[in-house]
């Protein structure tokens, strides 16, 4: 069941919805996280009801691990460390098997001449992210950053609906106190309202943008599989319409899991920042995918030694946090090259730092430089995720002859050709370089919205509201007709 998906917008949002309701109407405020629970189980059983058993196991074993990891204190340090390198063993061999021993299995078929088979490995989703939630859980027990609470409302942090399947990657820090709390959980007419809106954000910025994008992205990188003819200004279609597919199918999905959350009156933690503004590959990863980013950086990078034994040592830690990075996204060598390119870029990036502070001042304030790094990241973000979406490494190669390869045919005639194509760039351009963003767009309208209540303009408020939910639903309706496409989250099987 995805957000993007008639059955979840129709039916099971509502449904969801309306119990918090009543169970509030009726004064059962305990049973509202039950409810909760119940609610998201079902949501991932939707999929594939045999995995939810190992979803519960992994549950069940890592809330058990971590009391002997918070409360073991008589017995010291030793036995509560010993917990916690079983805790994350486990968790990685789990995710390991399901995720990466096809490819493993091939690689070491491919180094000693073996032949190999496992059969076919189906992919639990959400995997990646309920288990780096729940590796980063255990860390913090083992650091004695973790509160006390039972057992259930561990089970809904790591099993709440909006973010289970494809993020944000909540930290316990994030969900478990604002359950705790009296009212943590609840639908009112002011949650509706603001959580609606970025709901229909983000299912706009998904079937309208992304989904459109991605009719010009499948063909070329499909016939770059199969090494069929494909002209330079197809493949540089192709690739820039990923750039753009990739940012608001991920995005778009976060902005509906965190409207969604909203709307039960749960704060989940923004993601993307336009991370396509960014000035710098620093600055890109300080924006994009933001929860995961934290996570490699609290977790890996500094458990790695970080920045504290020198330069060189910084700069394998950061290369290897990003090759890892890339692993986790998906077990292929094209994620690994992926991951690797930032890597190398990131460490370019420090290194410039390090040459620009011996520079004048003014340098950092000249438009042109600022632009020209804009420009230079753009370009190396749009390129790198060749390797992203590429089925194979072979596939990635193809697709880079293409972009190098030389023009056969005019521009007049390539732009009549591809004018569709070339209009939701330029839409899509517009949009991700001059807008706010979804979370700058709510902020301002919500925040002017609250300063006509302070002031008891009323007959402002009322106008606000009318045009609000006529906007609202002009965005809601289109977007609900475009769902005929039925496409998946990129993100979805991660």
């Amino acid at each position: 069941m995805v957000f993007s998906s008639y059955i979840f917008i129709c039916v099971f949002l509502p449904v969801v919805l309306g119990g918090i309701a009543l169970l509030q109407y009726r004064g059962r405020s305990s049973w509202l996280i039950h409810y909760l629970v119940f609610m998201s189980l079902v949501f991932y059983s939707a999929w594939n009801p045999v995995f939810l058993f190992l979803l519960l196991g992994s549950v069940v074993f890592n809330f058990l691990i971590s009391l002997l990891i918070r409360n073991d204190i008589r017995y010291g340090a030793g036995r509560r460390k010993i917990g916690l390198y079983f805790a994350v063993a486990i968790n990685l061999l789990l995710l390991g098997y399901y995720k990466y021993a096809t490819f493993f299995t091939e690689i070491l078929n491919d180094l000693v001449g073996t032949s190999m088979t496992l059969g076919g490995i189906i992919l639990p989703i959400g995997i990646s992210f309920f288990t780096f939630q729940q590796i980063a859980y255990q860390v913090d027990a083992f650091r004695g950053d973790v509160e006390e609470h039972g057992f259930l409302k561990y089970l809904l942090f790591v099993c709440y609906f909006p973010q289970l399947i494809a993020g944000p990657i909540v930290h316990h820090k994030q969900i478990i106190p604002q359950i705790m709390r009296k009212n943590g959980v609840c639908v009112s007419r002011e949650s509706l309202i603001y959580g609606g809106f970025i709901f229909v954000l983000g299912l706009a910025k998904k079937v309208l943008l992304a989904d459109t994008l991605a009719l010009y992205v499948t063909p070329v990188f499909g016939a770059a599989e199969h090494s069929g003819h494909i002209s330079c200004g197809d493949a540089w279609i192709a690739v820039i319409s990923y750039s753009g597919q990739i940012y608001f199918d991920f995005s778009g999905y976060c902005d509906m899991a965190i409207g969604a959350a909203a709307m039960m009156g749960i704060v989940l933690p923004m993601n993307f920042n336009s991370p396509y503004k960014s000035g710098s590959i620093i600055e890109f990863w300080r924006r994009w995918h933001i929860t995961l980013s934290v996570f490699l950086r609290d977790y890996l990078y500094i458990s790695l030694g970080g920045n504290r034994k020198g330069s060189t040592r910084r700069y394998v830690n950061l290369f290897v946090t990003m090759l890892l990075g890339g692993l986790w996204h998906g077990a292929s060598w094209s994620f690994v090259v992926w991951g690797g390119i930032h890597g190398v870029f990131l460490i370019i990036n420090h290194l410039w730092r390090k040459i620009i502070r011996q520079m004048p001042q003014q340098l950092g304030a000249m438009k042109l430089y600022n632009v020209l790094c804009g420009f230079i990241t753009i370009t190396v973000v749009t390129l790198a995720w060749v390797f992203f979406r590429a089925e194979s490494f072979r596939g990635a190669v193809v697709l880079f002859d293409a972009l190098l390869s030389a023009p056969s045919e005019s521009v007049s005639h390539f732009y009549n050709l591809r004018f569709p194509a070339i209009t939701m760039i330029v839409v899509s351009a517009i949009i991700v370089f001059l807008m706010p963003n979804v979370a700058g767009i709510t902020d301002g309208v919500f925040c002017y919205r609250k300063q006509l209540i302070a002031e008891y303009r009323d007959g402002s408020v009322v106008i606000l509201n009318i045009v609000l939910g006529v906007v609202t639903g002009c965005i809601f309706s289109v977007s609900l007709l475009a769902l005929q496409r039925n496409s998946v989250f990129i993100y979805y099987q991660f």
